[in-house]
């Protein structure tokens, strides 16, 4: 018996809004120890995210995001993201992502304990993620996923 060829549903959402409700025929998410890639028939999986770019593909087209963190859920065809913050690479403002980068790099260099030494650095690798999500997905070819504009 042949198996049906299903898309995933996707659902990419943070404490503010959804970001991303949809089919995708791959999801690669930047997970706790490494890079994931997600197709339909996945096996059941909970992890953790590392802040990085979260791809979502249908057909010829593919959506970018950024996510600072959170959990991905894959079970019954369905991928369900729970971000800590998120945003489309589209949306990121390099200006204001280069300055915190700036800032962190700052503060690390004066940081006097372990415990701010580590969340320095954590907002250091963030920032530096966000800035390499919106450059990279600035040079793409693809064309982004057609989806209902967010109010």
């Amino acid at each position: 018996m042949a198996v049906r060829n299903v898309p995933l549903h996707v659902e990419v959402v943070t404490a503010d809004r959804a970001l991303y409700d949809g089919e995708a025929d791959l999801v690669s998410a930047p997970g706790i120890e490494g890079r994931l890639g997600i197709l339909p028939h996945h096996a059941a999986l909970l992890t953790v995210l590392n802040p990085g770019e979260l791809t979502i593909r249908l057909g010829d087209a593919e959506e970018a995001i950024f996510v600072s963190g959170g959990f991905l859920e894959v079970s019954d065809n369905r991928v369900t993201i729970l971000a800590d913050a998120a945003e489309h690479a589209e949306e990121i403002d390099q200006a204001r992502a280069e300055e915190a980068r700036r800032r962190a790099q700052e503060r690390l260099a004066q940081a006097q304990s372990n415990r701010e030494r580590a969340e320095f650095e954590a907002a250091l690798r963030r920032a530096i993620n966000r800035l390499r999500v919106a450059e990279v997905a600035s040079r793409r070819t693809r064309r982004r996923i057609n989806r209902p504009v967010e109010e």
